[in-house]
C-alpha cells in the first residue's frame, strides 16, 4: 500500500463532528481540550452540538475542521490502523491543505490551529466586506468555464473532479453568469449557498494580511509528501510550501490535478479523514478504479 490522506474543506463541517472520537479517545479528546484553550471558545460545544448557525461561519468551521482531520488521524493511530510507513501523501482541499501540512510535519497542532483560526477570521473579514458569490458548473469542460469567467470578468475558483467546477466572484457578475449560461451552452449551472466569493480576488485583503501574519511562523520540511492545491504539485520547500498557503486565499483549488498527481506519484489507496464523504465521492468521479475510504467518526476506524 501507499497511502494518500485527504483533508476535507470548508463546506463539508456537521453538527456532531468528532463527538464519538472525543469519547472513545483521550488523545483526541486533549486535542479539544487544547483548541479551547489556544482559541478562547468551547470547540467542542459548537463541533458536537451546534448551532448549525455558528459551526457554517467560516471563522469556526475552518479550525472545526482541522481539529477533526487531526483527530482522526491521532485515533487512527492510536489504534494501530496505520500500516507501517503509511502515510506516503497528504493533501487537502482548501483549508485542508493546511490540515495535510500538519499531518506531515510542517507544524505541530497548536501552530496549525493558529493558522487556520487566524486564515478564517480574515477570510471571513473579507466576505463581510465584500458582496460575493459562487456557483457550480456540471458537466463541462475546462475551457468552456474560463470562456464564461472571461466573459461575465469571474474566476474559476475550484475544479474538483471531472465536469465539477466551481466559479466565484463579485454576486453580481456570478448572478449574470448564472443568467446567460444556457444560452453559452452550460447545460447545468447552481448557485451556491456561501458567505462569499472564495479562491477570488475579492479574498485580497484576506491574502495580504494572511502573508503577513504567517511570515514569522516556522514551518518545516514535510516528513511525506504534500501537494499543493495552488498548483496540484508536490512541494518540500518550507518556504515555498508557505508561499502556496498564502497564494491558495485568492486562487483556484486544482484538486483534480492533486488527486491525479497523488496517483501517478504512486499512490495506491485514499483515505479521507472529515465528515461527510465528499472528497471520497471526488475520487471516485475521477477515476473509478481508484481505492478510497472515508473515516468520519470513532466507528469507521474500530471498522478499518
Amino acid at each position: 500500500m501507499a497511502l494518500a490522506l485527504l483533508f476535507a474543506g470548508q463546506g463539508a463541517q456537521k453538527v456532531g463532528m468528532g463527538r464519538s472520537l472525543s469519547e472513545h479517545s483521550v488523545a483526541a479528546r486533549s486535542l479539544y481540550e487544547e483548541a479551547g484553550r489556544i482559541l478562547g471558545w468551547d470547540l467542542a460545544k459548537v463541533s458536537f452540538e451546534g448551532p448549525e448557525s455558528e459551526l457554517t461561519q467560516t471563522k469556526v468551521c475552518q479550525p472545526a475542521l482541522f481539529v477533526h482531520g487531526i483527530a482522526l488521524l491521532t485515533v487512527l493511530r492510536e489504534a494501530g490502523r496505520l500500516p507501517a510507513g503509511e502515510p506516503r501523501f497528504a493533501l487537502g482541499l482548501s483549508l485542508g491543505e493546511v490540515t495535510a501540512c500538519c499531518a506531515a510535519g510542517v507544524f505541530d497542532f497548536s501552530t496549525g490551529l493558529r493558522v487556520v483560526a487566524e486564515r478564517g477570521r480574515l477570510m471571513q473579514q473579507a466576505c463581510e466586506q465584500t458582496t460575493g458569490g459562487m456557483a457550480a458548473i456540471i458537466g463541462e469542460e475546462r475551457a468552456k468555464v474560463y470562456e464564461l469567467c472571461r466573459e461575465f470578468d469571474i474566476e474559476a475558483a475550484n475544479f474538483n473532479a471531472p465536469g465539477q467546477i466551481i466559479v466565484s466572484g463579485e454576486k453580481a457578475r456570478v448572478d449574470a453568469a448564472l443568467a446567460a449560461a444556457k444560452d453559452r451552452g452550460i447545460k447545468k449551472i447552481m448557485p451556491l449557498k456561501v458567505a462569499g466569493a472564495y479562491h477570488s480576488r475579492l479574498m485580497e485583503p484576506a491574502r495580504v494580511a494572511f502573508a503577513a501574519w504567517l511570515a514569522e511562523i516556522p514551518f518545516a520540511a514535510p516528513k511525506f509528501t504534500v501537494f499543493t492545491n495552488t498548483t496540484g504539485h508536490a512541494l518540500s520547500d518550507p518556504a515555498a510550501i508557505k508561499a502556496a498557503l498564502v497564494k491558495q486565499v485568492v486562487s483556484a483549488v486544482l484538486w483534480e490535478d492533486c488527486m491525479r498527481n497523488a496517483a501517478a506519484a504512486g499512490a495506491s489507496e485514499f483515505w479521507e479523514l472529515g465528515p461527510g464523504g465528499v472528497l471520497s465521492g471526488l475520487v471516485r468521479r475521477t477515476d473509478k478504479n481508484w481505492a478510497v475510504k472515508s473515516f468520519a467518526e470513532y466507528a469507521d476506524v474500530a471498522a478499518a
